[in-house]
């Protein structure tokens, strides 16, 4: 039996993913905030989920925690003399300062680190959105990071952006850096829809098993779905929905479910408004299934980092 036959009691509404099994997302999301720290038997016994906790909601310490790990990552790596494979995101973003400044304060080189962004916002052919425009991956990354860090940098030519052109590249070049050593670890956020980079939960319905959904490293001018632009809308566009772009260049489960390590974050939560909790919980708890893509992430070794607020409990509130 293939598991879009298994499916139990989805809303026929179009809006919300057609294989999620809403009974298991209900009590999922009632359990109390104590039940956050009960190991899953799904999880990876190196992973470990972290709740950050400070006057600012636990996003600084989120940060800063994020941006340990990652340093943390490159410092080892530099001193085995082994080659690091980093995927990045854009979302969340307030840890790279942090990656920089842990670089500079015990001077570590990033020569050997070969950073690959997991996505970017494109056109239906695929056409990736230009590096100066407003909103760009590319130009938020190259801000943020490669910029910031000066001398210690990434070489431009191991900088990889999910362009037309270069996307369908990253297989071929992580095999190569693999059999030569490497290293690759994938930052993530989780969506709204519990996609990874842009992998939306829809893209499930293509495939017959597991097995072949895991198989796919890419995709490009991939459809988003409405939560994705809902979330986006929320935070990175002012609310101005016809500015976000319908499609998205994204790497898939064939790279982000492959990762030696995972570091997560989950910062979607401002003063009454939190977007991401149900994400969080669904990712936690749930259990391997393409149509939540994040559910996979647990069952890496890693450790995602949560601020306060989205370990609940989840309780409605009106506004």
């Amino acid at each position: 039996m293939d598991f879009l036959s298994t499916r139990a009691g989805a809303y026929a509404n179009p809006f919300y993913p057609a294989g999620w099994d809403y009974a298991r997302i209900q009590k999922i999301t009632a359990l109390g905030r104590e039940a956050f720290w009960e190991r899953q038997s799904h999880w990876h016994r190196d992973f470990q989920p972290v709740i950050c906790q400070d006057g600012s909601g636990g996003v600084e310490s989120m940060n800063a925690m994020m941006g340990y790990e990652i340093f943390q990552q490159i410092q080892e790596t530099a001193q085995e003399q082994r080659e690091l494979i980093l995927i990045l995101p854009v979302g969340p973003m307030g840890m790279y300062r942090w990656v920089v400044y842990f670089c500079q304060k015990h001077r570590v080189s990033c020569k050997h680190v070969h950073g690959m962004n997991m996505d970017e916002w494109s056109d239906q052919e695929g056409n990736a959105l230009p590096s100066s425009a407003p909103g760009s991956f590319q130009g938020a990354m190259e801000e943020a990071l490669y910029g910031p860090l000066h001398k210690l940098t990434v070489p431009k030519t191991q900088r990889l952006f999910a362009t037309k052109k270069l996307l369908p590249q990253y297989p071929e070049r992580i095999a190569k850096l693999r059999e030569r050593g490497a290293k690759m670890v994938v930052v993530y956020g989780i969506g709204r829809a519990c996609h990874i980079a842009f992998w939306e939960p829809h893209f499930a319905a293509e495939f017959q098993a597991v097995v072949q959904w895991k198989q796919i490293p890419y995709r490009l001018a991939a459809q988003l779905h409405p939560l994705t632009i809902e979330q986006n809308s929320l935070h990175s566009f002012a609310s101005r929905l016809t500015l976000i772009p319908l499609r998205a260049n994204t790497i898939g489960p064939g790279i982000f479910t492959a990762a030696d390590y995972a570091i997560g974050g989950a910062d979607g939560a401002c003063g009454p408004l939190n977007w991401q909790g149900q994400s969080v919980w669904m990712t936690l708890r749930y259990g391997p299934d393409p149509w939540v893509p994040s559910s996979f992430m647990p069952t890496l070794p890693g450790r995602l980092f949560v601020i306060d607020a989205l370990a609940g409990p989840l309780v409605p509130v009106a506004n």
